[in-house]
């Protein structure tokens, strides 16, 4: 995780995400914690609509409309904007290709229910896994990038093959 967030030279999160980090990572100062000091001297972008401030250091809220104040984050000369939390604002910025690439921590828990991260009115999209990292206690990173138009899987499982189309799956 620290070697993925010191590659960050701005962040870009959503309202509770920002809320959440800056109650947390604010007092984490020791100098040799590497991911306090990123997230707490680089830039932070933070997307809402209810805030009218943001106080931690760095911060600044994006006022306006969201697709065009990112598109001009990423025109930027700069190193990476990493998007942290908020499942809303995923949506927007995969609707306008404003992510890339998409990292997904995968952990081995199951909570039954809670908010999907790709929920009704997700927009159908390819990718292609690029890298994963399994951390010591199970967890997965998966690094995806997007591919060009709309893929289809088959999958062999034991002697049926399921195929996986834009309506359902089927063996």
């Amino acid at each position: 995780m620290t070697e993925w967030t010191k590659q960050a030279s701005t962040f870009l999160l959503g309202r509770k995400t920002y809320e959440m980090f800056a109650a947390s990572w604010l007092k984490s100062t020791d100098p040799a914690d590497e991911n306090a000091t990123a997230l707490n001297t680089r830039p932070k972008f933070v997307a809402s609509r209810t805030l009218d401030k943001v106080a931690w250091n760095n911060s600044y809220l994006i006022k306006g409309d969201i697709v065009e104040e990112v598109a001009k984050l990423k025109a930027q000369e700069g190193g990476e904007i990493q998007f942290h939390g908020s499942s809303d604002l995923l949506q927007t910025l995969l609707k306008h290709n404003l992510i890339e690439p998409l990292r997904i921590w995968q952990f081995p828990v199951v909570v039954g229910t809670g908010k999907r991260l790709f929920g009704a009115g997700t927009i159908p999209s390819s990718f292609r896994l690029v890298d994963t990292q399994q951390t010591a206690t199970g967890a997965l990173l998966h690094v995806y990038e997007r591919v060009d138009g709309l893929k289809y899987s088959e999958v062999e499982v034991g002697q049926e093959t399921v195929i996986f189309d834009s309506d359902t799956a089927h063996t």
